[in-house]
């Protein structure tokens, strides 16, 4: 199976004919079947508030969930949290995100980690106490230290260690170079679940962290070429993972939308588990 999504439901004008107002989650359901959260990066959710994502999609929707801050070390530069209260972080968020394991709409928890979180004997032993921490949850990890795959040979040791640790390595397409980012590594590391996310490939705003970085990073739209490019990759994985989901985050100009429907159309998807659009109750 592949499924397509995109981060975050509410910014995509191209599902609701280009209206100027955020997206409903419903409205979302209606055009992908997952969808990918950075929230609980910032804070934990409230499991009320899940309850609220859930009552808005129909059954088999699925979610990606970013982990939070503290679970991937990204307060190490500022405050970094003790032992014990990244092990809270941990308890108070597989409690937050319960009941999406129990409807089965869990797809994976994004462990996407700070470009400073190198390939050291401490971090290679934090991957592991993740999975200790985590549990039987599924995991998907996104390095973002080239450090990780720079020597000749280590993508194999580290995939084989993600494989160790039942943890998907997630195909990332995104600039990079000697010192920011990683290289395209088309890996499956978990037989269920392969995950490709796509930033886009707009280097100058990329690697230029100056005040409208944020806004201007994911600024990138694919071209036909580059998507045909894509579906051939995915369609490789998918003779090696039961499921592969696909993520679009070039976003900045709005393109997310257009470019991953044009995506399902190049691969001739189609979902029975998206929620009624508007057009089909008249």
């Amino acid at each position: 199976m592949i499924t397509i999504g995109l981060t975050t439901w509410k910014e995509h004008p191209a599902l609701i004919g280009g209206e100027d107002r955020p997206v409903t989650l419903s409205e979302y359901a209606g055009h992908f079947p997952v969808v990918e959260l950075d929230t609980p990066f910032y804070g934990i959710p409230r499991q009320s508030t899940v309850a609220n994502w859930q009552a808005a999609v129909p059954d088999g929707f699925q979610y990606i969930l970013k982990a939070n801050q503290v679970m991937t070390q990204h307060d190490q530069r500022s405050a970094p949290a003790t032992d014990a209260e990244r092990a809270t972080a941990f308890i108070q968020f597989r409690e937050a995100i319960q009941p999406l394991v129990d409807h089965d709409q869990l797809r994976t928890v994004l462990f996407q980690f700070p470009p400073y979180f190198n390939r050291t004997t401490a971090n290679i032993q934090y991957l592991r106490d993740v999975r200790v921490q985590m549990g039987d949850l599924p995991v998907a990890v996104e390095f973002r230290s080239p450090s990780w795959f720079e020597e000749p040979g280590m993508t194999a040791d580290v995939t084989a260690y993600l494989q160790s640790l039942r943890m998907t390595n997630v195909t990332t397409d995104e600039p990079h170079n000697l010192n920011n980012g990683i290289p395209l590594v088309e890996t499956v590391t978990t037989p269920d679940l392969a995950v490709v996310r796509l930033h886009g490939r707009n280097e100058q705003g990329w690697f230029n962290q100056g005040a409208s970085w944020r806004k201007t990073r994911t600024l990138y739209k694919y071209s036909e070429e580059e998507l045909q490019a894509l579906a051939d990759l995915v369609r490789r994985l998918a003779t090696q993972a039961k499921d592969v989901c696909v993520i679009f985050n070039n976003n900045s100009g709005k393109d997310a939308a257009p470019n991953a429907l044009r995506l399902q159309a190049i691969l001739g998807l189609h979902w029975d588990n998206l929620a009624p659009q508007q057009l089909d109750l008249f």
